[in-house]
């Protein structure tokens, strides 16, 4: 049997890919043959990223939302494994905590923390990976995690309103740029996943209420929070040339979230 590696030789930057969707993300692109350099904050997970990937990947320490660490995760890319071919954005975060939340409670800190996290992080990585691919004159692809909230909003469990904003944005800024950069054949599109089991989101899995809600909101393969591996095919697809003629998509990996309405 011939188990085809839909990423043989490509080599993919990660950023945000310690934990959670993108870790297992980096593992899948390893498994179909890929070189990978993952990006992610906390030196421990970082550490136990590098054991899980092995030989095949370069893992980094670093802030996604410094100006220099995309650059620098593309440079060593191509100096480990010689080239770069796609970029996958997964990194990005909650500003619950810094005061996000419903617009007449929201905090000037947690709107402009949140934008920090979400989306100036994103930009600043495609940005320097758009730089990368029209100086190599190669084209390319670029995956961003958006969120089911930036077009689906769900307002009894899951309001904060600078998160739906960026995540908004991000489908904007991510069609608005793979329409530019098509003629050099480039490409861009967002994933968009509802509530999957990641370390931020602890608040709604811990809490049973909102879990009761999510069994009819996702109500597919039993009704369930998604699992990281749930967006691995479709990432997959989008870094691969399987997708060389897709560009400016939006996918929802959601379990059922946007075309149900949920109850308790």
């Amino acid at each position: 049997m011939v188990t085809e590696k839909w990423l043989d030789q490509k080599t993919i930057v990660v950023i945000g890919g310690t934990t959670g969707i993108g870790l297992s993300a980096a593992s899948a692109f390893v498994r179909h043959g890929a070189q990978v350099v993952v990006v992610g904050r906390n030196p421990e997970s970082c550490a136990e990223a590098q054991r899980q990937l092995g030989p095949s990947a370069v893992v980094i320490s670093a802030d996604a939302t410094h100006e220099s660490t995309a650059p620098h995760a593309i440079a060593q890319a191509i100096h480990t494994f010689g080239r770069f071919d796609g970029l996958y954005h997964v990194a990005g975060g909650s500003g619950r905590k810094f005061g996000d939340g419903p617009l007449h409670e929201l905090t000037l800190e947690g709107w402009n923390k949140t934008f920090e996290l979400n989306l100036t992080s994103l930009m600043l990585s495609n940005q320097a990976a758009i730089r990368q691919f029209l100086a190599q004159k190669t084209g390319g692809s670029i995956l961003n995690v958006g969120s089911v909230l930036g077009f689906s909003p769900s307002p009894t469990y899951f309001t904060t309103h600078a998160y739906a904003a960026t995540k908004s944005a991000i489908i904007g800024f991510s069609t608005s740029i793979a329409a530019y950069y098509a003629k050099d054949n480039i490409r861009v599109n967002v994933l968009a996943p509802a509530l999957v089991e990641t370390p931020m989101s602890q608040r709604a899995s811990q809490n049973t209420l909102i879990m009761d809600f999510i069994k009819t909101k996702q109500p597919l393969d039993g009704g369930r929070n998604g699992q990281p591996a749930d967006l691995d095919g479709a990432a997959l697809y989008f870094l691969s040339d399987y997708a060389l003629f897709t560009t400016g998509q939006v996918l929802a990996v959601d379990g059922g979230w946007s075309v149900t309405e949920g109850h308790l």
